[in-house]
């Protein structure tokens, strides 16, 4: 079964300016939560597609690793993911469209549940802290972008 979860936040600020801030990895390191990312190697670089990633998401020395590959960059306007790893299978999907006061961006995340019954019944208390999450994460960029210390790289 095929979930979705999304989160939206307006930035003042151009759609350039946070689709460089949202694509580039050393600076997703400072905005997604709980989260360090590394481009593995590959013939293509990130953020292009077929470009391969790796996440670490947790906290105090536990977490989940999750691998992807890139398979929309549509700058500045479209930055999709597939999760490749064993705990996390799905799509990451990143927009940034013009908005009311510069740029609204959205992260959503498509994921295939594990597990069946027991997925589905977790996923009812795991939904909320997941879009918190992926809220807290696009505040933390919007802020980030709106003072000028990202993106990180020029």
């Amino acid at each position: 079964m095929t979930v979705r979860v999304a989160a939206t936040v307006d930035v003042p600020a151009s759609v350039e300016e946070v689709f460089a801030a949202m694509i580039d990895l050393p600076s997703q390191d400072e905005w997604i939560l709980a989260t360090r990312l590394f481009a593995l190697d590959g013939d293509v670089d990130v953020p292009g597609v077929g470009s391969k990633i790796a996440a670490l998401t947790g906290l105090a020395g536990i977490g989940v690793l999750d691998t992807m590959t890139v398979t929309v960059y549509d700058p500045p306007h479209r930055w999709e993911t597939t999760h490749t790893g064993n705990a996390i299978k799905g799509i990451g999907i990143f927009t940034v469209e013009p908005g009311p006061k510069g740029a609204r961006v959205t992260w959503a995340e498509e994921v295939e549940l594990p597990l069946g019954f027991v997925g589905r019944l977790g996923w009812t208390v795991a939904k909320p802290l997941v879009h918190w999450g992926l809220a807290a994460s696009l505040r933390r960029l919007s802020a980030g972008v709106v003072s000028g210390r990202l993106p990180l790289k020029s």
